[in-house]
C-alpha cells in the first residue's frame, strides 16, 4: 500500500513592533534592566523622545526600546556619558540610512 501526503501550506503574519508597541516608563525599564532616573535622563538629553507630557504618561515605541537598550549598553559597559550616548545613537541612525540608501540604489 502506498501512502499520499498533500503538502501543507504554513501562513505567517506579522507586524512591526517598533510602529506597534507601546510601552510605559517602568516597561522600558525593566525591558532594559535600568533605573528610571536612566530612561528619564536619556529622555531629558534628547536621546529618547516618547510621546505624553509627563514620565508617568510617557509612551515609547519599540525603537525607543531599542535606541535605550544600547544606551544602557554604552553607558554601562563603556563608561559613555549621555552626550556621547547622544551623538553614538545618531551616527548608529545615519549608517543605517546610508545603508539603506546603498541597497536602494544597488537594486536590492
Amino acid at each position: 500500500m502506498s501512502s499520499t501526503t498533500t503538502p501543507t501550506a504554513t501562513y505567517l503574519s506579522s507586524f512591526i513592533l517598533e510602529d506597534q508597541t507601546e510601552l510605559t516608563l517602568d516597561e522600558v525599564c525593566r525591558a532594559c534592566a535600568a533605573q528610571t532616573d536612566m530612561i528619564v535622563e536619556l529622555v531629558n538629553e534628547g536621546v529618547l523622545e516618547p510621546d505624553g507630557p509627563a514620565p508617568g504618561e510617557w509612551r515609547f515605541t519599540g525603537l525607543h526600546l531599542h535606541q535605550a537598550r544600547v544606551a544602557v549598553r554604552l553607558q554601562r559597559d563603556l563608561g559613555v556619558n549621555l552626550a556621547g550616548v547622544a551623538l553614538a545613537l545618531q551616527l548608529l541612525q545615519e549608517m543605517d540610512s546610508l545603508r539603506a540608501q546603498l541597497r536602494r540604489l544597488a537594486g536590492e
